[in-house]
């Protein structure tokens, strides 16, 4: 791994790049420490929006101008939103990282916000969460968090509602973004055949004179409680997700959730994938993931079966959480789990994109660059002891909650 450059502008706001002088290209990230977490009540979606707004038009740029001065340069450029931050980010060719800042800059710092284009754009979202609600495998995950967590910040869906979309004005936006895109929730993050010493100073000069000072509070710990949820749709399947409550980003069972999220549901040769699809031919797919944040976090196994095989698939679902409860892993299973995912961390940072996104969030959750051996280390030293005591944790019985949509009345 190269050296990773940390600077921070007198503003407050972080620039993090690392150099690759053996590539032709460069990944930048202008991310925002903000999310649908950050939302008052009134506000659900509002993340959401900017980030789409940001698009849509400068003081010197129009929408197409935005896109044609990355795209046209041999680029790329997208943004997303999730609960604790928003991303803009392209990939640009090795020399073109400063016009690259300069364009993203310009969308957060002086998009227009015009009303008719925010009244088209609230059209788009809403759209958007039509299409979510027509494809139950993306509504089940964010229902289930949903019915976890409550009104807890974390359980709160990015995209917002109908109603909180389509009230949201001009000013909503500009209240929000004066209150939350701060110097100090600004990070710019550069990988890729760059000079560190450049990129600072075209930092500096786009982001130089963000006003600064914001106050971030973590909100308590989310916590959810054993309960199912099911709702009727027609549909051929049974969409599901069955899940628990699971690690925050800086509790010390984070890497052991890491490896017990691989083994149970991961990749092809995970427990549930060759239990419940190779051997039994029950489901096209099934996997499990993660969800961690400052707070706290989620562990969730997801899938799609016909109604018929919906009973034993919840079954087998269970049987594996009591296996791993009563005997963890197997010595050569847990050996192949912790090779998986260092592998697939190493071959993540073969790409630009892979190594900005992993030092960006290692300087928004952590503050620091956080070096690839500690990360394997950390992954290596995982024992299955750990494995079992965090599954007793988290699978038994009494913690664990359903939610699915489909046809249940027939299952």
């Amino acid at each position: 791994m190269s050296e990773v450059v940390k600077y921070t502008l007198d503003n407050g706001v972080r620039l993090v790049v690392e150099p690759v002088g053996h590539v032709q290209s460069a990944a930048i990230g202008l991310w925002c420490k903000t999310g649908s977490r950050h939302e008052f009540d009134n506000e659900a979606g509002i993340t959401h929006l900017i980030e789409h707004m940001l698009f849509k038009g400068t003081e010197k740029r129009t929408a197409k101008q935005i896109a044609e001065s990355i795209e046209g340069q041999g680029g790329s450029l997208n943004a997303f939103t999730d609960k604790e931050s928003t991303c803009y980010y392209c990939r640009v060719l090795a020399d073109d990282v400063a016009n690259g800042v300069d364009v993203l800059s310009d969308m957060m710092l002086h998009s227009l916000m015009d009303p008719e284009e925010l009244s088209r754009e609230k059209g788009v979202v809403l759209e958007e969460i039509k299409r979510s609600e027509d494809e139950p495998s993306d509504q089940v995950h964010e229902l289930h968090l949903g019915y976890r967590w409550g009104d807890h910040p974390l359980g709160k869906p990015i995209i917002g509602t109908p109603e909180s979309v389509a009230s949201f004005t001009r000013e909503d936006i500009l209240r929000y973004m004066d209150r939350r895109y701060r110097a100090e929730n600004v990070l710019l993050t550069v990988a890729g055949n760059v000079d560190p010493e450049a990129v600072r100073k075209a930092a500096e000069a786009n982001l130089g004179k963000i006003a600064h000072t914001v106050t971030d509070e973590q909100p308590s710990r989310p916590s959810g409680s054993a309960s199912v949820h099911f709702e009727e749709k027609d549909v051929e399947q049974v969409h599901f997700c069955i899940g628990t409550d699971g690690v925050s980003l800086y509790d010390a069972d984070l890497y052991t959730l890491v490896v017990l999220d691989a083994a149970l549901g991961g990749s092809m040769s995970s427990r549930l994938f060759q239990e419940v699809r190779e051997k039994r031919g029950l489901v096209y797919a099934i996997g499990s993931y993660s969800l961690t944040y400052g707070a706290g976090g989620a562990y969730t196994v997801y899938g799609g079966t016909s109604p018929q095989n919906w009973p034993l698939v919840q079954e087998i679902v269970r049987v594996e959480f009591d296996k791993l409860m009563k005997e963890g892993l197997e010595a050569d299973e847990l050996a192949r789990t912790k090779r998986n995912i260092c592998g697939n961390t190493v071959l993540a940072l073969e790409g630009m994109s892979g190594r900005m996104m992993r030092m960006s969030r290692n300087e928004l959750h952590h503050g620091r660059d956080i070096p690839l051996s500690e990360t394997l280390g950390k992954i290596n030293n995982v024992t299955n002891e750990q494995v079992i005591s965090l599954a007793n944790k988290m699978l038994g019985l009494d913690k664990v909650s359903t939610t699915a949509i489909g046809p249940i009345s027939e299952a």
